[in-house]
C-alpha cells in the first residue's frame, strides 16, 4: 500500500443531514494525469483502490498492454471512505448507517475535484462498484464519456436488500461476525452448478472441501476486514438508488449524456441479468447511446473477476478508440 495517497476532505454533509471530516485514499496508475483521458475505476465490497500491478484485483483488466492499457490511460481508484484498506483507524467509520451509496459518489467526485479532474473518459465498476458509478453519472450527467457498471444494478433490488439484512444480522450477531457473514455472502457470489463443477463432493481430512473453501474465505476477510469497515460496505449495497428523490429510471438515466454500456452474468443470482435487461429495453427509445452484454458463465456473480476473455472483448471497442483529446484536468 505504499502507493497510497490521501486527500483530506472537510466539513462534507452527507444525505442523513451529518457533517464529516474524512480522509479520502486513492492511488493512481499510467500517465500523469493531465496528459492521458482518465478512467475511474470503482471497487467492490472487498476490493479496494490496488486494481492494477503485481497484487492488483482487476490486473488481467488493466494494466500495460491490457483491455484498459496503462500506456494509454490514467486510471485512478479511490477506496470508499472507511474500508479499512488504509489501515487507518482514525477513517473507520463506526455510525455506517449514516451512509449511503450516493454519499461515496458525492466524496469520489469531491476527490476528482481535488485533484482538478472535471470530466472522465469512463467510470467502470463492478457490483457495489457498479452501482456507485451510477451514482456518479446520475450526479454529474455530463462529466464522463462512458458509463460501464458490470455485474450491477441502479437499484436495490428486493432480493439485495433481502440478503443485506441477514448479513446484517449476522455481523451484529455472530460470535465470529465477519467470518460467518462471509460463508454466507459466498454462496451468493456463485452457483450450485459452480460448486458442484468446483468440488464434486470431494473431501479432505473427512471434511468436504467446499466446507474448507468457505472456512478459508472466511478467515481471509476476518484477517483483512475490521467490522465496522464490513458492516459498512454491506450496508451500502442496500442504499444504491439513482432515482431517489430525483424522479423515476428513465428520467435520470436519460439525462446522462455518457455512452451507457451494461455487463451482466446470465448466471448472477445476486444481480440479475433479467433486471438489467428490462432496464435496457425501458431506457432505449429515450436513450439510442446504450448498450448491452452478457458473460455467459456457470460462476454466477463473481464471472466478472473470473471470465476476463469475455470481458475484455466486450470492452475492447471502447478502450481501443479514446480519444487523445479527452484529457481531464481543469
Amino acid at each position: 500500500m505504499e502507493n497510497l495517497h490521501k486527500l483530506h476532505i472537510a466539513n462534507h454533509a452527507l444525505e442523513s443531514g451529518k457533517t464529516l471530516n474524512l480522509n479520502l485514499f486513492y492511488e493512481t496508475f499510467g500517465p500523469e494525469m493531465g496528459t492521458a483521458p482518465i478512467v475511474l475505476v470503482n471497487h467492490a465490497l472487498t476490493g479496494n483502490s490496488t486494481v492494477s500491478g503485481k497484487n492488483g484485483w482487476w490486473q488481467n483488466l488493466i494494466g500495460k498492454e491490457k483491455t484498459i492499457d496503462t500506456n494509454h490511460f490514467t486510471v485512478i481508484a479511490f477506496n470508499v471512505p472507511g474500508n479499512g484498506y488504509d489501515q487507518n483507524p482514525e477513517n473507520l467509520i463506526e455510525n455506517y448507517k449514516d451512509f449511503t451509496a450516493r454519499d461515496i459518489a458525492q466524496i469520489f467526485w469531491k476527490g476528482l475535484q481535488r485533484l482538478e479532474v472535471d470530466h472522465l473518459f469512463a467510470i467502470i465498476g463492478g457490483s457495489l462498484g457498479g452501482g456507485i458509478a451510477w451514482e456518479m453519472a446520475a450526479l454529474r450527467p455530463n462529466a464522463l464519456e462512458h458509463l460501464i457498471p458490470i455485474a450491477s444494478d441502479w437499484k436495490a433490488t428486493d432480493w439485495v436488500i433481502a440478503n443485506v439484512l441477514v448479513q446484517d444480522q449476522i455481523l451484529n450477531n455472530s460470535d465470529e461476525p465477519i467470518h460467518d457473514a462471509r460463508l454466507h455472502a459466498m454462496l451468493l457470489y456463485r452457483t450450485p452448478q459452480s460448486l458442484t463443477l468446483r468440488f464434486n463432493r470431494e473431501k479432505s481430512e473427512n471434511r468436504y472441501e467446499i466446507e474448507n473453501w468457505l472456512f478459508s474465505h472466511g478467515h481471509k476477510l476476518q484477517n483483512r476486514f475490521r467490522l465496522a469497515s464490513y458492516k459498512l460496505m454491506n450496508h451500502l449495497l442496500k442504499t444504491v438508488d439513482i432515482t431517489r428523490n430525483c424522479g423515476n429510471f428513465i428520467d435520470v438515466a436519460s439525462r446522462i449524456s455518457a455512452q451507457i454500456t451494461i455487463v451482466s452474468v446470465d448466471s448472477d443470482q445476486f444481480y440479475l441479468a433479467e433486471e438489467n435487461r428490462i432496464d435496457v429495453s425501458e431506457l432505449r427509445p429515450f436513450k439510442q447511446n446504450i448498450s448491452y452484454h452478457e458473460i455467459r458463465s456457470v460462476h454466477g456473480h463473481d464471472a466478472f473477476l473470473i471470465e476476463y476473455d469475455q470481458l475484455s472483448r466486450i470492452l475492447n471497442p471502447i478502450f481501443s478508440t479514446a480519444p487523445a483529446s479527452v484529457y481531464c484536468k481543469s
